[in-house]
């Protein structure tokens, strides 16, 4: 499979802008991969659609406000994505719009810093001068790093701190919100719970993987930018529970997915850190994941691919053909599909 055939053509005001008013609000297309089968719900309805006893696995990253505004010694304005720490406290990997110098000064909102290397691809190691840690000085002079078709030519409003974050998100690293969780309201996660869906979770902090391009047109040799996560020993007896009585284990998102699966990769589910370096494409064996709740994504991208892989490409062909038919809204802001 070559990645032209996960092209399709999406009409640009199907690309949402806005959340939905209410995040369970979205609408929901949920999709039998064994029969075919497409219903249209709302994601309101998610408990009907879940049995007591699946494991819900979320994934709880919170964005960051990694965007910053910079300026080089002449005056050339950069803008600057921070994307994860490197060795130091203060020693970072960014992504940068502009063309800085190794060893020239980058003139920072309340700081200053030194670009250290090229990384490639736009990547740089950034080292802040700062007597806290970047996080914090973050959390005061960085904005949103919302997806480029959002367009806020204002810049970020104030609201989208908190609707471009899940209600769960709780270890601080992520550059882009895992956007299936968007819609899950702390009212709707209580009514799982009742209705007896297990609710349990797992950190990975979505990277540069988002926002780069695939350059391989063959996916058989094309690779993604790894992420780093951490799944609990907890989560890991769940998974274990849940399989063990026959129930599903329902992934929250393609970062979830990833993070499940490279932490299986080699046939076994292990607690613990590491760095998801996996690319799920068609043909891939998945070994943990049952069913998946997730967005509706861009054409040629890994996530995309992650999908097709899980559903099959014929599946997901038709059933995004149908939602741009029936007028779904995409991407990260926009409706949901639940693939069991």
């Amino acid at each position: 499979m070559r990645l032209a055939d996960l092209a399709y053509a999406l009409p640009p005001e199907l690309i949402a802008q806005e959340p939905a008013p209410e995040r369970s609000a979205a609408g929901l297309l949920v999709l039998d991969r064994a029969s075919g089968e497409r219903r249209h719900l709302r994601v309101a309805d998610l408990p009907a659609c879940l049995r007591a006893g699946d494991l819900l696995v979320l994934n709880d990253t919170r964005v960051i406000p990694a965007r910053v505004a910079a300026r080089r010694p002449s005056g050339g304005r950069l803008e600057v994505l921070f994307v994860r720490p490197l060795a130091g406290e203060n020693d970072w990997e960014v992504l940068v719009r502009g063309a800085p110098r190794v060893g020239e000064r980058a003139h920072l909102p309340q700081a200053e810093g030194e670009w250290i290397a090229s990384l490639g691809e736009g990547r740089w190691h950034l080292r802040v001068r700062l007597d806290a840690p970047v996080l914090v000085w973050l959390e005061r002079v960085g904005e949103v790093p919302l997806p480029p078709y959002i367009r806020r030519p204002q810049g970020p409003a104030l609201a989208d701190r908190e609707r471009y974050q899940t209600v769960y998100a709780r270890v601080p690293g992520a550059v882009a919100a895992p956007t299936a969780g968007l819609h899950l309201s702390a009212a709707l996660l209580e009514e799982l719970g009742a209705a007896g869906v297990e609710i349990a979770s797992l950190t990975l902090h979505v990277g540069v993987g988002s926002f780069l391009p695939l350059r391989d047109e063959e996916l058989e040799t094309a690779v993604v930018a790894s992420e780093r996560y951490e799944l609990p020993l907890g989560t890991v007896e769940r998974i274990r529970a849940a399989e063990a009585r026959g129930n599903r284990v329902v992934a929250v998102g393609t970062t979830t997915v990833r993070a499940l699966e490279a932490a299986a990769a080699d046939g076994t589910l292990r607690a613990g850190a590491g760095e998801a370096e996996l690319f799920i494409r068609p043909g891939y064996r998945f070994r943990i994941v049952g069913a998946l709740l997730t967005n509706f994504h861009l054409p040629r991208s890994p996530l995309l691919a992650l999908v097709a892989a899980f559903a099959g490409w014929e599946c997901t062909q038709a059933s995004y053909a149908e939602a741009i038919r029936l007028r779904y809204r995409f991407y990260s802001f926009g409706d949901a599909m639940l693939i069991t």
